[in-house]
C-alpha cells in the first residue's frame, strides 16, 4: 500500500477508537436536515510524507488530481475568491450570489505587504525567498487574517505553509486548524504535495518532506460507517507523479501539467454528506 494509505488507516482507526465525541455538546455545523453534525476527533495529529520517496496519493478510493490542482492554483496562483474561477463545485455552499467567498483564501494570498525586498503578496514573497534567500527561516504564508474573519464565507481550514530548505531539498509544513478527514484529507495532502513539487521545480530544488499538522482531526458521525468500510479496503502502491519539467515559472502551471501513472484505486465513494 502507499504510505499515504498507511497513515490514513492508522489515523482513522485511532480517531474512531480513541477520539473524543462531541455528542451532548453544542456544535455549530449542521446537516442539510438541520440535525447537529457531531464528530469524533483527535487533537494535534501530525503526519509526515517523504515526497522524495513517493507521492502521497490515497489508493483506497480515487482522488481527482486535476481538480485538486485546479483549486490549489485558484488560491495560490489566480488568488481568486470567486467560485466562477473554479472548475469544481465544492465551494458553492460558502459563496454568495455573486460567487464570492468573501475575503478568504485566494483573496488573502493576493493582498500585498511591505517586505524587505519591496511590496508583494505572499505567494510572490515565498518564490522570491526560495530563489534569493533559500536558507531563511522566515519563508511562510498565513491567511488566517483576524481583521477579515467577519468578511469570510469560511474561515480558512488549511491556513499556513512554512517552507524550509535543507541542502537541495524543499521541505514544507502545512498547518490546518480543522479537517473533515473523509471529505478533505486525501485532497489537501495531494494539493500541498503538488505545491511543494511546483515550488521546488521553479526554485531549482528537489521535493523533500511534507509535514501535515492538524489541530482538530475529526470524523463526522454520519461518516463513521463509510470510514470503517474504507479502511478495510485493499490498498495499492502509490502512483508515479509527473509534473511538466518544462515549466520554470509558477504562474505558467495549469492543471494539465500534472498527471499520474499507474494510479490503481478502490471504487469511488459517492454521496458523502457534507456538514455546513
Amino acid at each position: 500500500m502507499s504510505g499515504a494509505d498507511r497513515l490514513f488507516k492508522e489515523m482513522c482507526a485511532d480517531i474512531i477508537e480513541n477520539g473524543y465525541s462531541s455528542e451532548g455538546r453544542t456544535v455549530r455545523p449542521k446537516w442539510e436536515d438541520g440535525t447537529p453534525a457531531h464528530t469524533i476527533k483527535k487533537f494535534g495529529v501530525v503526519n509526515r510524507y517523504d515526497l522524495a520517496e513517493e507521492f502521497p496519493a490515497l489508493t483506497l478510493r480515487p482522488v481527482s488530481l486535476k481538480l485538486c490542482v485546479d483549486e490549489l492554483l485558484w488560491i495560490w496562483q489566480k488568488k481568486s475568491n470567486n467560485i466562477r474561477d473554479l472548475n469544481s463545485r465544492i465551494w458553492d455552499s460558502w459563496a454568495d450570489a455573486s460567487g464570492s467567498i468573501g475575503k478568504a483564501y485566494g483573496y488573502q494570498m493576493g493582498v500585498k505587504y511591505r517586505f524587505s525586498q519591496g511590496e508583494m503578496d505572499q505567494t510572490d514573497n515565498v518564490l522570491w525567498q526560495l530563489k534569493h534567500t533559500p536558507y531563511s527561516r522566515r519563508i511562510l504564508t498565513n491567511i488566517f487574517n483576524f481583521s477579515d474573519l467577519s468578511e469570510m464565507g469560511l474561515e480558512p481550514c488549511a491556513y499556513s505553509m512554512t517552507f524550509n530548505v535543507t541542502g537541495d531539498r524543499l521541505n514544507a509544513v502545512l498547518n490546518q486548524r480543522s479537517q473533515d478527514i473523509l471529505a478533505a484529507n486525501g485532497w489537501n495532502v495531494m494539493q500541498y504535495a503538488v505545491l511543494t513539487h511546483m515550488f521546488a521545480q521553479v526554485s531549482d530544488l528537489i521535493p523533500g518532506e511534507l509535514i501535515h499538522v492538524i489541530a482538530d482531526a475529526h470524523i463526522y458521525d454520519r461518516h463513521v460507517p463509510i470510514i470503517k468500510e474504507l479502511i478495510e479496503r485493499q490498498a495499492y502502491p502509490a502512483p508515479t507523479f509527473r509534473l511538466n519539467p518544462g515549466i520554470r515559472d509558477f504562474y505558467e502551471f495549469t492543471a494539465d501539467d500534472v498527471s499520474f501513472e499507474n494510479y490503481r484505486t478502490g471504487p469511488q465513494i459517492t454521496g458523502i454528506p457534507i456538514a455546513v
